[in-house]
């Protein structure tokens, strides 16, 4: 009796959309959103078929407010919503795995505070919701999770699906190796980044941060890597220009597929063969890190670190600064 082999097509579609500046705005960008699904899902057809689709962040909306109040007024929405909805009525049409861009959240349980989250949505809808562990300060106002009291929803959640296990992180996340390390011990074997990766830090020489973080964090956590880069143009989202060159990377670090660098929409394809890392991270000894990690050699994590907001006032860009700079006035641990 022969089985057929784990081995599909992902898509990282990038996108160069105006930015949302109210909840109405939004539905245009999701239209756009649906019609790039058809045709990562089409064009892919007679080829290896399409079964996982990924979304920058800021696809649906970005942070356009400097203020949390703001954020609330005008943009923030809550998950599941109409837009989630239209993306797993496509999952189930073309049954499909569709990471979500990311959205402003609220949430009743956590008032007063935003979230920049992302939804893994499958055939029978949302699957996992993650919400940005390190946002990018001091710029960014929406709430880290871990910095709220009594947040009991899992920080690195993984989702076990019929395509693999799939976990994701936003942006800024994969500055930090500990988050993408914790999805790979979580299960992760395809990590998804979705990102809004901008000049000149992105995807060109001589600061090509996004290839070098999406390479190294693919290698070290021996997993696939499709990691969808916001493309928009200076225009549409100020006061940064946005690099494109989502990429497919694959658990050895190989390039599978990239975009061309420079703002607009693509679409690259790439195959994910889910045998192949299983048989790798079942066989291999040497170059095994997730099986070679000495997790108590390391007393920087006994100690804390950056401290939370906690959500007794709304998060600003002067409170943003004033906790790094009491940060970096610790001493450092040894």
């Amino acid at each position: 009796m022969t089985t057929s082999r784990l081995r599909y097509a992902a898509a990282a579609c990038q996108t160069d959309l105006p930015c949302p500046q109210t909840r109405a705005d939004m539905a245009a960008n999701t239209d756009r959103m649906i019609a790039m699904i058809d045709a990562a899902v089409i064009g892919s057809q007679p080829f290896l078929p399409v079964r996982l689709v990924v979304f920058p962040e800021f696809a649906h909306a970005a942070p356009a407010y400097a203020t949390v109040e703001a954020l609330i007024e005008h943009l923030a929405v809550p998950i599941p919503n109409a837009h989630t909805d239209r993306l797993a009525q496509r999952a189930r049409q073309h049954d499909i795995y569709i990471q979500s861009g990311s959205m402003i959240e609220v949430d009743a349980r956590w008032p007063g505070v935003v979230f920049n989250t992302t939804c893994l949505i499958g055939p029978d809808g949302i699957l996992t919701r993650y919400r940005k562990v390190n946002p990018w300060i001091p710029f960014e106002v929406h709430a880290s999770p871990h910095d709220i009291p009594g947040y009991d929803e899992p920080l690195f959640p993984v989702a076990d699906t019929p395509i693999g296990k799939l976990g994701c992180a936003i942006c800024y996340d994969w500055l930090f190796p500990e988050a993408i390390r914790q999805l790979a011990a979580n299960g992760a074997e395809v990590l998804i980044r979705v990102s809004a990766y901008m000049d000149p830090w992105g995807a060109t020489e001589p600061m090509n941060w996004w290839t070098l973080v999406n390479r190294t964090r693919a290698l070290e956590n021996m997993a696939f890597v499709v990691a969808a880069n916001q493309g928009a143009s200076l225009a549409h989202y100020p006061p940064y220009s946005w690099p494109g060159g989502s990429q497919v990377v694959d658990f050895e670090g190989r390039l599978l597929a990239e975009a061309s660098p420079g703002p607009g929409e693509r679409i690259v394809v790439a195959p994910i063969d889910i045998e192949a890392l299983r048989h790798e991270r079942s066989t291999r000894i040497g170059h095994q890190m997730l099986a070679h990690l000495r997790t108590t050699a390391y007393p920087i994590y006994q100690a804390d670190g950056f401290p939370p907001a906690g959500i007794t006032s709304p998060i600003t860009y002067a409170s943003n600064v004033a906790r790094i700079e009491q940060r970096k006035g610790r001493p450092s641990t040894t």
